[in-house]
């Protein structure tokens, strides 16, 4: 019980710190213009040393990115599993994904606006999109119960692209706006582009969901 409660406090310590580290990095970076951000000035804002930065991070842009999208992956799949019995896989799936992405907790203008006029950024941003694809298939195969390993994995995946091309469709239009001058709405467009993107693997969801019901009659 002691070393259980001993390694739940180092994980909430490294939690803490990862959380930390990617607050300061934002906030250094809209102050300053990420391209005058070192990693030891995210570093010392945290009161730590570089090499620890670097047990959490590889990239400042990752450590910016980290600060709108923590713990993203393991929200989607929550949605999904606590999603009730009677919702279908393929509305549980595309509900999930866009309440998640258009959660008001998301990047306000500021961020936004940073991330989509720095190309490493926007790269950053839209690399987070291949995290959601684990948990998700441990959500899936936990709604479609005792099927082959692969299909869940297979719907993962297609879900996670279908979702990089919104993001990265997204984006573009975003940054285009911000160049002309434009005020962006974010949460206007982005769950109709993921609806759009994700509307073709409702078939393959659906098609799995009913599969895995007659596999239990």
């Amino acid at each position: 019980m002691v070393t259980t409660r001993r390694t739940g406090l180092r994980e909430q310590k490294k939690q803490a710190t990862r959380e930390a580290l990617s607050a300061a990095a934002l906030r250094l970076a809209l102050e300053r213009g990420p391209d005058n951000v070192r990693v030891d000035d995210i570093a010392e804002a945290v009161g730590v040393s570089p090499r620890t930065y670097n047990n959490y991070f590889s990239s400042r842009e990752q450590a910016i990115i980290a600060a709108v999208t923590s713990e993203r992956e393991a929200r989607v799949a929550a949605a999904v599993a606590e999603r009730p019995d009677g919702v279908g896989l393929a509305t549980a799936v595309i509900e999930a994904i866009v309440d998640l992405y258009t959660d008001p907790g998301e990047p306000g203008r500021d961020a936004l606006l940073l991330i989509t006029t720095r190309p490493a950024l926007r790269e950053a941003f839209v690399d987070t999109t291949s995290a959601i694809e684990h948990p998700l298939t441990d959500a899936i195969a936990g709604r479609l119960g005792d099927v082959d390993p692969h299909t869940p994995r297979v719907l993962a995946a297609s879900v996670a692209a279908a979702v990089r091309v919104a993001v990265e469709q997204w984006l573009r239009t975003t940054a285009a706006s911000f160049t002309a001058g434009g005020l962006v709405v974010p949460s206007g467009s982005l769950p109709d582009l993921l609806r759009t993107m994700l509307a073709p693997l409702t078939p393959a969801l659906d098609a799995a969901e009913q599969r895995a019901r007659r596999r239990r009659r």
